[in-house]
């Protein structure tokens, strides 16, 4: 392939960049991914490097998936391993191999904030906290003092460092940098003491918090996401071994989104670049809209001052947007001039389109909210209507997520589909508030309050006038509404069904009460949905609310398992506190979603969520003042004037932010852009238009305003019969084989992914192959003599048995089986298994070239991933080996070998080995089963995978029932065509 061929002038310059600093500046939709996957594959193709020497950074998981996906396609014949991924990945990457260094263990847990709220609430005492402590609300200042340790970090401030600074503190004038924004020729010399007094406490208190923080922190062997770069960079400075191997493993390095890196960001990657210098950044300034994150726009207005040897690159054609909105949007960002790039560089931004389509920029006004809503989904069915496009083809962006109500009633009113990325919270979620309150009830039947949500439940069929008769005799007898249910029967009123259905549901908590103290919380939770028939009433007649159930029940059942891990020994009633407590410090649940997947539906979203994306039409609403541009808000504790590295020139920062947030919104815009405000959002006072629309060049609105219905639309939208599913554009081997057994269990597993429960055979298969993975690691690592940090030689130490039945107990999951008797029947296999393995491993002594190997191979416009557990080298071909815990098969038919067969064509085509057979060890026995596959066995294979794909990609979900498939499905207890 010609690397080359499909880019413009521009990007081949930056491409084709030889050695030194490169500053490639990509204004919007202007093909920088394209130019630095490119440039990944040019240094690949002209040996400049191999991929594992070349390392490209950016700021999340979603850029640096897009980033290996278009690697795949620019280099289809596969590579080895590569160092591709965000910040914090390539950090804990490093981290996990060289922790110890630090003096810390290599098994850490990553904290998130929330988790680190809970920390500082479990110890606040060890907190010492006065000035930073309320009476009435102790953790009232935790979320703020967090930021402020993080943004310490950010700014290379560590723990050690804050407390030197704020010991050395006295009251002479020669100290005064920790008090900002004071004028203190107007102010005596008492006042001055006084507020340099107070002000030496605060900063006594924050040095010493934050040191007892990262203490509490190392005594739980956890990090904070600060952690992650901080200690990277203090590793790279304590070591110089380190430093130089990675400094010479590292030939070139990339960073995407460089205007979104902090200041150790920024530290970090210039300490390895050093001494080549091979640092290539891409970014925009006018796109730098996260400094409420901790990035630091100066990053990329320094990057010319600090490698003053750069090339720069500006890339200006546009592949995204009409002239007329590039035109707009530059006009309107050219008035945070002199503060930007193009001004101070002397370098010409002005973006070039090189769309068919010239744009369309509207300005609309509307008497309220109501009319501006009804308006714009008014807008959207007309376009849609008088064009076909897609639903995803809309955006509606706003400033804060409180601004979308209006919408969210106008869409649902008017029956168009549509996809909120910004919803209040997993804990808001009607599914798992129903979830928190019946766990609530195993702790405590007489919680009125969760009573009530759960008598509430579909499932149960309780008549809401039955209800409230319970509520009353409750209340006029002071009784729970537990006990006034176990006395329905004798309630007048009260009829028999509604007995019999509290007979059930009680019945349910007190079976699930007494397994709550024993079983894990996950167990509980899959007991919960399955046994009461919570699944099976989501599962029929789905529709797009109980499909979003399904997806957020998926997504706390991630959590449960999360909080699993880090808890081996809890129950449902702690992972209850641990809940109440993230809710106390003001967390919601984080939801999941992916905008560019999924669903046709109308994309509701913060101009935040929106950078990245493209839309055909775009409406950016509620312009009105101090909602776009937003207040300034300052941070709540004030950081001294000597730490802070980032020292603006610009007295309009905030204003400056906002107008490069709007600059963001309006180039997602393809072919319109849409700007809409209203004078009244059910208030008494008028809005005034946003400024941003003035600084536009909108300077009259009369015209413009349309009326409208305020009770919105008198119709509905043609809504679709067929099942809209999010299907999934990536595959693996087991998909296959899962959707050729029943397609409608595929369904349950993988499109609604209903949790389910688990199987003591699978525990014990992940249980042996995380020990051999490990072990074999261990081997190989210390198989042949390496020089220690030290530059002296490191004697051999290879693991032996001990140690590999140590690694099988650390890795031991005790979930999922039957009873004790099961579980101990395993356990002792494993420890006979492991040690016909280690007697076969060290007879044999195999070359092994890759462990757990990742791969990605496409076929067709398909993608498919996943790990080959072995595959080792001998002579001049290659093995693959696959670890099987099951019983031996000696004799293999075309089913057996699918999977072995898959993986020969991905190491054939993709990684382009020679293979010599495929084996599946059967490790119970020993035994291996060997073959090779043949021309005609592959070509069949390939196109099953095509048909199998393409009978998903149309809905195809009916049931394979028999007998057989049912009696080991998962889903029988949901499934209305089950034969049992």
């Amino acid at each position: 392939m010609n690397i080359l061929q499909e880019l413009n002038k521009e990007q081949q310059a930056a491409v084709t960049h030889e050695n030194g600093p490169l500053l490639i500046v990509a204004g919007a939709g202007t093909g920088k991914t394209k130019s630095i996957v490119s440039r990944i594959a040019w240094l690949v193709e002209n040996k400049k490097a191999e991929i594992n020497e070349i390392l490209a950074l950016t700021y999340t998981d979603k850029a640096a998936n897009e980033m290996i996906e278009r690697i795949d396609l620019l280099m289809p014949y596969g590579y080895g391993e590569h160092w591709i991924s965000t910040f914090h990945s390539f950090c804990d990457k490093i981290l996990k191999k060289h922790i110890v260094e630090l003096g810390l263990g290599t098994n850490y847990k990553l904290f998130t904030e929330t988790d680190c709220w809970i920390l500082l609430r479990q110890n606040i005492d060890k907190l010492n906290l006065d000035y930073f402590r309320s009476n009435s609300n102790p953790t009232r200042f935790f979320q703020d003092l967090l930021k402020y340790f993080s943004r310490c970090q950010d700014e290379g401030i560590f723990p050690e460092k804050y407390l030197h600074y704020a010991e050395n503190l006295t009251l002479d004038s020669d100290n005064i940098e920790f008090v900002s924004g004071i004028n203190w020729q107007n102010i005596d010399n008492e006042q001055k003491k006084e507020i340099r007094s107070v002000e030496i406490k605060k900063q006594k208190e924050l040095a010493g918090a934050y040191y007892a923080y990262k203490n509490i922190l190392r005594e739980n062997g956890a990090l904070d996401f600060a952690d992650l770069v901080s200690l990277t960079y203090k590793l790279f400075q304590k070591s110089p071994f380190l430093l130089t191997k990675y400094r010479q493993q590292f030939k070139y390095i990339l960073v995407d989104e460089f205007q979104d890196t902090n200041f150790l960001q920024y530290q970090l990657i210039k300490l390895l670049s050093e001494p080549q210098n091979n640092l290539t950044v891409v970014g925009d300034d006018d796109q730098s809209i996260y400094k409420f994150r901790g990035a630091s726009i100066s990053n990329i207005m320094q990057f010319m001052d600090d490698f003053p040897q750069a090339k720069s690159v500006v890339l200006t054609e546009n592949y995204r947007s009409g002239q007329n909105i590039l035109d707009f949007a530059y006009k309107f960002i050219a008035q945070n001039n002199p503060n930007r790039l193009e001004i101070k560089l002397g370098l010409n931004k002005k973006l070039l389109s090189r769309c068919e389509e010239k744009g369309e920029v509207n300005c609309l006004n509307f008497a309220d909210g109501y009319d501006e809503a009804n308006n714009v989904i008014k807008k959207i069915i007309e376009l849609r209507e008088m064009e076909n496009p897609s639903w995803s083809d809309f955006a509606i962006l706003f400033r804060a997520k409180s601004s979308a109500d209006f919408f969210i009633q106008a869409l649902n009113f008017a029956g168009v589909p549509y996809q909120f990325l910004a919803e209040s919270g997993l804990y808001n979620q009607r599914a798992i508030m129903d979830l928190l309150c019946y766990f609530d009830l195993l702790g405590n039947y007489h919680d009125s309050v969760a009573m009530y949500q759960i008598l509430s439940w579909s499932i149960f069929n309780i008549e809401q006038e039955q209800i409230i008769k319970i509520c009353q005799i409750a209340k006029q007898k002071s009784l729970s509404l537990y006990e006034a249910g176990q006395q329905a029967a004798a309630i007048n009123g009260i009829n028999q069904e509604t007995s019999k259905q509290l007979n059930i549901l009680f019945s349910y908590l007190q079976k699930h009460a007494v397994l709550a103290k024993k079983e894990k919380p996950f167990a509980i939770f899959l007991r919960i949905l399955h046994e009461t028939g919570y699944l099976a009433y989501l599962n029929k007649n789905i529709d797009r609310e109980k499909k979003q159930a399904l997806h957020y029940l998926e997504q706390f059942g991630q959590k449960i398992k999360n909080f699993e891990q880090n808890n081996k020994t809890a129950y449902i009633n702690d992972f209850v506190k641990i809940i109440k407590m993230e809710m106390e410090a003001g967390e919601s649940g984080p939801i999941s979603f992916d905008p560019e997947i999924g669903p046709d539906m109308v994309k509701i979203m913060t101009v935040h969520s929106a950078k990245g994306l493209e839309f055909q039409n775009v409406f950016i609403v509620n312009m009105v003042d101090r909602k776009f541009p937003s207040d300034n808000r300052t941070e709540a504790i004030d950081m001294p004037e000597v730490f802070i590295k980032e020292k603006s020139d610009s007295k309009n920062a905030h204003i400056e932010e906002e107008r490069r947030l709007f600059y963001v919104a309006a180039t997602r815009a393809k072919k319109r852009l849409f700007l809409t405000w209203a004078k009244n959002y059910n208030s008494e006072r008028e809005k005034k238009p946003s400024k941003f629309l003035l600084e536009a060049g909108f300077s009259s609105f009369e015209q413009a305003e349309v009326k409208s219905d305020k009770f919105f639309f008198d119709f509905q939208t043609e809504k679709s019969s067929k099942d809209n599913y999010d299907l999934p554009e990536k595959f693996s081997i087991s998909d296959i084989i899962l959707y050729e057994k029943c397609p409608q269990r595929y369904k349950f597993a993988k499109i609604l992914k209903i949790p389910t429960f688990g199987h003591g055979s699978l525990s014990f298969g992940t249980t042996i192959h995380e020990t051999l993975k490990q072990f074999v690691f261990e081997y190989e690592s210390d198989k042949a003599e390496q020089t220690d940090i030290f530059g002296g030689m490191k004697q051999e130490n290879k693991p032996d048995l001990k140690r590999l039945r140590e690694i099988y107990e650390n890795n031991w999951l005790d979930d999922w089986y039957r009873n004790k008797e099961e579980k101990q029947q395993y356990h002792e296999n494993g420890l006979k298994l492991l040690k016909n393995f280690y007697e076969d491993f060290l007879r044999q002594k195999p070359k092994i070239k890759f462990l757990e190997y990742p791969f990605r191979w496409k076929i067709g416009s398909y993608q498919f991933t996943g790990r080959i557990d072995r595959i080792d080298e001998v002579n001049d071909s290659f093995v693959i080996i696959d670890y099987k815990t099951g019983q031996t098969k000696t004799e293999l038919n075309a089913e057996d070998k699918r999977q072995l067969l898959f993986y020969q064509i991905v190491a054939e085509e993709s990684l382009k080995f020679k293979l010599e057979k495929l084996v599946y060890y059967y490790l119970e026995s020993g035994e291996k089963t060997e073959f090779i596959g043949q021309t005609k066995d592959k070509e069949k294979l390939k196109e099953r995978l095509l048909d199998v794909i393409a009978q998903i990609k149309n809905n195809c979900f009916e049931p394979k029932a028999s007998e057989f498939n049912c009696q080991y499905c998962d889903y029988a207890n949901i499934c209305e065509h089950k034969k049992l």
